[in-house]
């Protein structure tokens, strides 16, 4: 009797352990890194990196220059890469990569390369390890924002080498035996900056080296100690003993040489295992914001590693001077200005969920980086709509004035809201001269016609229903600014342009030329032409910040019902363009049109609860959270996007998200763990329970907040800011009465403009 009772009692300690488990040990950095050219399930790198940090690094599997710069499958690593890359499309900016190497002295990265194992191999937020097999090397990383701490671990020796290699399109490295150091520089990049565009770094040595040589585009030469060339590089040699360490201290710099040495302070005087400990205590206090509790360690996994990827990016691109001013390399103009900048960011893809999450729970960390929006604008001429790390040509839209627009209302300050303003209307009555994808492209016709004519501009249905959403946003930033009627007309009125691309014969978002007539023939399953990266299927619910007014050209609640409803039994056709990966990625989920992996359609699920049918909302946001998303390398169904297909899961997982962010409400779906607790920045905390949750019983049958009976099918930003409580009582059918009368329904423009807003 007494053996059981211990032996329960250690069960129910194993338990407590297990729930109790600190936030990043639920992390997986490998999610999304088994992807490839044709079918993403995240396209993302196992990023060792800090939350919002300047430097990544990243073991390097994928060949220079490749954007596929890890992949879960390779079997070979080629270096550890500083790394600014925000996706593979994209591509890298300012890289070098360090790799150790025993043997003979080499550099051609096919030559150095070195089998390993995932089982071999540990990956964290803040620590990686892995076991380099052909040169019995164990090699370990540990970073801060800008500096990163590496352990080399070698084998009995004499022919122990690092390599430093600056990539090409034109680098330097010098060797410098007196302070067992190398310092250089790389311009390799994928576009976005100005001609003088350096990344400078240092790395600094714990011992002599016995070994040295410069190498020149290949050529190792042993004579020399320093190279510039198209493509440059270093070795250091050392005699080791078996499990000998050779540690190396690196960071880098936008700025300058010096500069890149300050970074180097960072680390401290700390080893690899005290900067560790530091990273995983940043990593627990701000994943520690939200706490999740449940019994299915797996969806905790999910969850955090989702989390993590949402704190990612933006990326810090600033730095702090000598005298502790906070500084920064524009992107924009190359000159070194005071001020934050971030950047790696697509705001097509982010202004949905990832930016009004900051908002939510890290408004302080938005309120630098709208500060760098407002340096952006003055160092360019316009707001950035894709960074990296300058204006990059990609997507459509004018999606910054989303991101401007829902951090003011939200209560942030601290910033110059005027310059944004006047930077969000110049954005929205220009176009970048050499990016066009900056500003808006076809505003003449928008602004004169009402829409973008397809006989015109490609793309111009997704561009006539982004610009008529950010429209909204100028219009309600320019309202909580105090502007005139006066100024306010021009995008109060476009607001409502997306009707002018209304097909009524078919119910969706069609073409429609110059002259007025639709495009025909017209395919409303089609690929492209009118639309961005999917289909008229996909594109005819982004009316954001009107749903009822949709409702109303849809011929009313019923009709749109069906419409939501065929989403998911139309068949995916593939055959109207080339195949792209976010088609393939639609086709093999077999849920018909909706096409998860890919952001127009994301927030289309939390329609029904516009047009009261809210536990529809509720069933099919538990079906795609159980079938597209885990904590495995194929943990997406498309790509990972910089934080917005993460920051959607993590916002569904509490149980509300923000269908048009720059209205202050939250659209309700359904809780997906026991109990969730946001600890807010104000010092307030909200808990969200729900009773009887699990697999089946999906359905919110009543809710209460703050032990009151609440019917509606949305939160307010104010609700949650102020803490308390929700409490779900969950249930295995869907309760047909609840959040079904008008008055629940989620904001709309329409009523606001009939004076019917509640």
């Amino acid at each position: 009797m007494k053996r059981a009772l211990l032996l329960s009692a250690l069960y129910l300690c194993t338990l407590v352990q297990t729930r109790a488990a600190d936030e990043v040990d639920y992390v997986s950095t490998l999610v999304g890194t088994a992807s490839k050219f044709e079918l993403s399930t995240g396209n993302t790198y196992p990023a060792i990196a800090m939350p919002w940090g300047m430097n990544f690094w990243v073991p390097q599997t994928g060949k220079m220059g490749n954007g596929w710069t890890y992949v879960y499958w390779a079997d070979k690593i080629r270096g550890f890469k500083q790394t600014h890359q925000p996706s593979p499309w994209i591509n890298d900016y300012g890289q070098f990569s360090v790799m150790p190497v025993t043997g003979e002295a080499v550099f051609d990265e096919e030559k150095r390369a070195s089998w390993f194992s995932h089982k071999a191999e540990v990956a964290r937020p803040y620590y990686y390890k892995v076991y380099l097999a052909d040169h019995d090397v164990t090699a370990e990383l540990a970073p801060t924002e800008r500096a990163v701490a590496m352990r080399f671990t070698f084998p009995q020796t004499d022919k122990a080498y690092i390599v430093l290699d600056a990539f090409d399109k034109g680098s330097h490295a010098e060797i410098i035996p007196s302070k067992n150091m190398i310092v250089g520089y790389t311009t390799k990049n994928s576009g976005g900056v100005p001609e003088n565009f350096k990344n400078y770094f240092v790395l600094v040595f714990d011992r002599p080296f016995k070994y040295t040589a410069a190498v020149t585009d290949g050529n190792i030469d042993a004579s020399s100690l320093s190279s510039t060339s198209n493509h440059s590089g270093a070795i250091v040699g050392f005699s080791t003993k078996r499990g000998e360490q050779v540690n190396v201290r690196v960071a880098s710099s936008f700025i300058s040489p010096e500069q890149a040495l300050l970074n180097l302070k960072e680390l401290g005087d700390d080893g690899i295992d005290e900067v560790s400990a530091r990273g995983r205590a940043r990593w627990n206090e701000v994943l520690g914001r939200v706490e999740v509790s449940d019994d299915n360690t797996d969806n905790l996994r999910t969850f955090y590693s989702c989390l993590y990827r949402s704190l990612l990016f933006p990326r810090s691109f600033y730095e702090t001077d000598a005298d502790g001013r906070v500084m920064h390399y524009s992107p924009y103009n190359g000159k070194v200005l005071p001020g934050y900048m971030f950047t790696d960011t697509g705001f097509w893809d982010t202004f949905r969920s990832l930016f009004p999450f900051l908002n939510l729970m890290y408004p302080s960390m938005n309120e630098k980086m709208q500060e760098g929006l407002v340096n952006a604008y003055k160092e360019s001429g316009f707001l950035p709509e894709w960074a990296s790390p300058g204006h990059r040509g990609c997507m459509v839209g004018n999606n910054s004035a989303s991101v401007v627009a829902d951090a003011y209302l939200k209560g942030l300050r601290g910033y110059d809201a005027e310059t944004l303003w006047e930077a969000v209307k110049h954005g929205a009555n220009a176009v970048h001269p050499k990016v066009s994808s900056t500003g808006r492209l076809g505003f003449e016709e928008y602004n004169s016609l009402g829409y973008v004519p397809c006989d015109k501009h490609s793309q111009s249905v997704a561009r006539t229903l982004e610009y008529a959403y950010d429209d909204w946003c100028i219009y309600r930033f320019g309202k909580a600014l105090g502007k005139s009627d006066k100024e306010l007309k021009q995008y109060r009125t476009n607001a409502m342009n997306y009707k002018n691309v209304f097909d009524s014969s078919t119910s969706l978002m069609r073409g429609r030329k110059a002259d007025g007539s639709f495009e025909s023939p017209f395919d409303p399953t089609a690929w492209s032409r009118s639309f961005t990266e999917g289909d008229s299927w996909h594109w005819s619910w982004c009316v954001f910040h009107d749903p009822q007014g949709l409702i109303g050209l849809m011929g009313g609640k019923q009709k749109f019902n069906s419409m939501l409803d065929s989403v998911f039994v139309v068949y995916p056709d593939v055959s109207s363009r080339g195949i792209i990966h976010e088609m393939r990625e639609m086709q093999v989920m077999n849920m018909g049109q909706y096409a998860h992996g890919n952001q127009p359609i994301q927030h289309m699920i939390y329609l029904y609860a516009y047009s009261g049918q809210p536990w529809k909302t509720q069933y099919w946001i538990r079906e795609v959270m159980d079938k597209l998303y885990n904590a495995n390398p194929d943990g997406y169904c498309g790509d990972e996007d910089n934080g917005q297909t993460s920051a959607w899961y993590v916002f569904s997982a509490m149980g509300f998200y923000p269908v048009c962010p720059g209205s202050n409400q939250y659209v309700l779906g359904t809780p997906y763990f026991n109990k969730v607790t946001l600890h807010l920045e104000n010092g307030n905390t909200m808990t969200i329970k729900a009773e009887g949750n699990s697999r089946s019983n999906r359905y919110i049958d009543s809710m209460t907040l703050n032990g009151k009976t609440y019917t509606k099918n949305y939160l307010t930003h104010a609700d949650i800011m102020k803490g308390g409580s929700i409490v779900c009582a969950m249930s295995a059918e869907p309760n047909r009465s609840r959040g079904t009368q008008e008055a629940d329904f989620p904001y709309s423009f329409t009523n606001e403009m009939t004076g019917s807003e509640k």
